[in-house]
């Protein structure tokens, strides 16, 4: 009996490339933060949890300051990478794409007063020094994991078993 094949055309697999993998993580991770920035506990000064701006006292591990704009951010992203590695080219996409965004908002960060109504998301020292590190981290996985074809990751299996088909 054939089963069909999910390895192909971009369908769900076990076979994933390492920048699949990186998506899947980020992804993961993303959705993490964005729900503990909605748990008491895990945010400090929870009760200053605002939806947006640089008033939002809230602060996740008592480190990140965080609003709920932030949070949901957080988890459009996780949601994105989870959704983006379902394919090698649309995870290195997303590893790229990602750290691009959290290189322009390092530099946002730094060009704005962090007590000013420009600081809308909001964003503290912390939140600054970890996009930058985040862009980095995303964009070399980006270009390093990006060089992995999908093709290359599966390795060929000279005997396919039950459900093939000879040519």
């Amino acid at each position: 009996m054939a089963y069909p094949s999910y390895s192909s055309g971009g369908g769900l697999s076990a076979r994933r490339t390492s920048a699949q993998k990186a998506a899947i993580a980020f992804g993961i991770v993303f959705l993490l933060i964005g729900v503990l920035g909605f748990i008491p506990g895990a945010t400090i000064n929870y009760g200053q949890l605002y939806f947006s701006g640089y008033a939002s006292e809230a602060a996740l591990l008592g480190i990140f300051q965080v609003s709920v704009l932030h949070n949901v951010v957080h988890m459009l992203l996780g949601f994105a990478g989870l959704a983006l590695a379902r394919k090698h080219s649309s995870a290195k996409l997303y590893l790229l794409g990602g750290g691009i965004l959290y290189a322009l908002l390092f530099i946002y960060g730094l060009l704005i007063p962090l007590d000013s109504d420009a600081n809308f998301v909001p964003f503290n020292t912390a939140d600054n020094w970890l996009h930058a590190v985040l862009a980095v981290v995303m964009i070399l996985l980006g270009i390093f994991l990006g060089r992995e074809s999908e093709s290359s990751s599966y390795r060929s299996n000279p005997n396919p078993g039950e459900g093939s088909v000879p040519n």
